[in-house]
């Protein structure tokens, strides 16, 4: 589900699973793996990116309302572990926004240090058009990457391109050629900085967002039951006919 390949110094995680490589619990599992072993073997710079022409379309939703509650209670955790290891990464992390990076897409592209996106890709946390409330490990990186303009593309939920997604902080630049491969010579650029110094700066910023992020049991837990909850369920099958008849 997640190819790696190494470019120069750079390793280029691309995740490939399904249509619009949605999140599942499986997929999920597979990042934080990913993340935790290349960190604990020097965390190399890193480019994140999709298959095909999605970065990635969120959460699985059709497993979601099959899998009901007994699922979100392994789908939420899963969620705070992925974008909890992305952004705490030690080492640069760039996003190759190559397509839509929406709802969880768009939090694991604002976990990375720098976000490239194509002009004709989406980007928004959806979460609240959807239905579902946030994780705190999904609020915090959001909250971190929009600074003031959090509040709006949060409550909001709505999808942006181009310059307004640089303006409201889901973006850094717009690459209209060769997307990963100035993603992959951003990382590099990044990663000729002196080790240490990067890490630890890094770490300093991160660290009152990480602290939030681990001090969030109660609040997940709470989380996960309106997540699970029926009338959320039915909320997101309708949602999903919606989308069926598109």
């Amino acid at each position: 589900m997640i190819d790696v390949q190494t470019v120069g110094a750079v390793r280029v995680l691309t995740l490939s699973s399904g249509r619009v490589n949605a999140l599942d619990v499986e997929l999920l599992a597979e990042l934080t793996g990913e993340l935790r072993e290349l960190r604990s073997s020097g965390a190399e710079a890193l480019v994140i990116t999709g298959a095909g022409r999605v970065f990635s379309a969120g959460v699985d939703l059709e497993s979601v309302v099959q899998g009901g509650a007994g699922y979100t209670d392994r789908l939420v955790p899963a969620l705070s572990e992925a974008f909890e290891a992305m952004f705490g990464y030690p080492g640069p992390t760039v996003a190759a926004i190559n397509g839509a990076a929406i709802a969880g897409g768009c939090v694991l592209a604002c976990a990375c240090d720098r976000r490239l996106i194509s002009p004709e890709a989406q980007i928004g946390a959806s979460e609240v058009r959807v239905g579902v409330p946030f994780p705190v490990a999904a609020l915090e990186v959001m909250r971190y990457a929009c600074g003031d303009h959090a509040e709006r593309v949060l409550l909001d939920g709505r999808t942006h391109r181009g310059a307004d997604a640089v303006v409201n902080g889901l973006a850094h630049r717009v690459v209209a050629e060769d997307l990963v491969e100035a993603a992959v010579a951003e990382a590099s650029d990044l990663g000729g900085i002196p080790v240490d110094a990067y890490r630890h700066t890094k770490a300093q910023l991160r660290a009152p967002t990480l602290a939030r992020m681990r001090e969030a049991a109660a609040i997940d837990g709470e989380v996960r039951r309106l997540w699970g909850a029926d009338q959320t369920q039915r909320r997101l099958a309708a949602y999903l006919e919606g989308l069926r008849r598109r």
